[in-house]
């Protein structure tokens, strides 16, 4: 199937009245129509100056059912491994929601210790509920529970890496000398095949959620810390990871330690990770046997920035008032969901109920605030956030702009909500649940592709990723505070709903956000906090 060329101009945004026509497609469909996840190569080659791109011809190939698929086994998850501190629940308890602990907070405990916690706020699971049929619950969101995103901590010069298992609260192997490192890579074998070339996105998506997951993790027991995106060295610190399928992991961002009082590691400006071997490059029987997967892997090879390393800031906004709902970090993470259904059903439940306005002001907060590092600070901020608002005290029902930690009304459209849920791909079934006509707060993420790659190049699709992911998790934990949930999805069928919010055609939504008032399901909530 081929997508119409380029027709005439779009409508002006509507962020500027004023504004001259913009150039972009009239229509984008996917060979499923305007489902979302098979527009997403389209978006990509659009991106890169393509005004008529087709559909790959992998497209049509069958793929089994999600439900079917069986990740591969854990990395290196035999050998030696060294525990990761216990007590951080109690440590995170007795920190007061949404203070930040000052530096001598944490003089008592070493380094070693703080970067343990730090990695247990970040990684540990939180929960199980045996009635879900996706566990075990961390602190963050991730497609099916599936978690392809993991985090490897160095072991000292010439020591292998250490994968972090947050399962099993350790590290594998010994280390033999302090951490100097934390690497951050996504296995994208780990998502079914189905989603044929959206596993790419899903695992930029999670880094996003892991980085600032990581970034609060880091920030509440005080370890100092940049960022470095990959860059044209990353190939190679991939292959030193010693994965055998190395190939299948996406280019790493590495989280910088810094030694004690911020003091630059080694006397260099950042510490370089090992080297490693030639770029991992997908097998040459890939091409054949999941040619998706190796387009997504070639794509995932040209994001590599040119930028030094970024400091770590912070990951929460300022202005937040206390929470009745988490009067604690550990209150707070430990009720951050997406919806829970009863009796193993899929999809989320929402029950329709007036919200206090704070709930908005406050997501509108934790969506301001930018990731570190110029390449995603630059995508976050070519980010639009448009939201549906219903039922939040002081606001009118229709669609709100997100911008600079506050809401502003667009349009008034008290059916707004109930549009959104007949465009949703998951409607309400014997066995799914749907909530977003009762949702008070249902957020999209949404990005002009041409724009985004004129100002970075290829690695825009990427940070933009990874950018939404970041902005996504902060409105879970806001939602948390509120006592709401949030579910992340991309199941929006995306011409309708671009006419629901009034974006113009030349605008993806990278990724939604539904924020709904939870049912009481009754199941049995299973702690595994350490």
């Amino acid at each position: 199937m081929t997508a119409p060329a380029i027709g005439p101009a779009a409508a002006p945004s509507w962020d500027d009245p004023g504004a001259p026509p913009r150039r972009g497609p009239v229509d984008l469909p996917g060979p499923d129509g305007d489902n979302s996840i098979a527009r997403e190569p389209l978006w990509y080659a659009y991106g890169t100056g393509d005004d008529a791109p087709e559909a790959p011809p992998w497209t049509w190939v069958p793929q089994p059912p999600p439900d079917t698929h069986v990740p591969p086994p854990p990395p290196r998850g035999g050998g030696p491994r060294g525990a990761l501190p216990l007590g951080t629940h109690e440590r995170l308890a007795a920190l007061p929601f949404p203070a930040l602990p000052t530096t001598s907070a944490h003089a008592a405990e070493p380094d070693g210790v703080r970067l343990g916690r730090a990695l247990v706020t970040a990684f540990g699971p939180q929960r199980r509920e045996p009635e879900n049929p996706y566990n075990d619950h961390r602190p963050y969101a991730s497609p099916r529970c599936l978690f392809p995103v993991h985090a490897f901590v160095d072991g000292g010069a010439g020591m292998p890496w250490r994968l972090l298992e947050p399962d099993r609260h350790a590290l594998t192997g010994a280390p033999a000398a302090p951490a100097r490192n934390i690497l951050l890579t996504g296995r994208y074998t780990s998502v079914p095949a189905a989603y044929q070339w959206f596993r790419g996105s899903l695992v930029a998506i999670e880094l996003g959620f892991v980085l600032r997951s990581l970034s609060l993790g880091l920030e509440l027991f005080g370890v100092p810390a940049r960022l470095r995106a990959p860059g044209p060295g990353a190939h190679g610190t991939l292959s030193a990871l010693g994965l055998d399928d190395a190939w299948a992991w996406s280019l790493p961002f590495v989280v910088e330690l810094e030694g004690e009082e911020g003091a630059e590691l080694d006397g260099k400006e950042g510490a370089e990770p090992p080297a490693g071997g030639p770029v991992p490059e997908p097998p040459a029987h890939l091409d054949r046997t999941d040619p998706a997967l190796a387009a997504l892997i070639r794509v995932n090879r040209a994001q590599t920035h040119d930028s030094a390393p970024a400091p770590l800031t912070t990951a929460v906004p300022e202005g937040l008032g206390p929470s009745t709902a988490a009067p604690d970090w550990a209150e707070l993470l430990w009720r951050r969901h997406s919806g829970r259904m009863p009796r193993a059903l899929h999809g989320m439940s929402g029950r329709r109920a007036r919200v206090p306005g704070e709930a908005l002001d406050s997501a509108a907060r934790w969506l301001s605030v930018p990731p570190p590092g110029p390449g995603p600070a630059a995508a976050f901020d070519a980010l639009k956030v448009t939201a549906v608002v219903q039922g939040v005290d002081g606001r009118t029902d229709g669609v709100h702009r997100l911008r600079d930690g506050a809401a502003h009304l667009l349009r008034a459209d008290p059916t707004a909500p109930e549009r959104l849920e007949e465009r949703y791909g998951y409607g309400v079934s014997p066995v799914n649940g749907c909530g977003i006509g009762n949702a008070p707060l249902t957020v999209f993420l949404s990005v002009r592709v041409r724009e985004l790659f004129e100002r970075l190049g290829p690695a825009g699709w990427g940070a933009v990723q990874h950018a939404a992911g970041w902005a996504a998790h902060g409105l879970c934990l806001s939602a948390a505070a509120s006592g709401l949930f949030a579910r992340p999805v991309r199941a929006f069928k995306e011409i309708p709903t671009q006419r629901v919010l009034g974006l113009d055609p030349d605008e993806m939504v990278v990724l939604s956000v539904v924020v709904g008032v939870p049912q009481p399901t009754g199941g049995a909530l299973l702690d595994l906090r350490l």
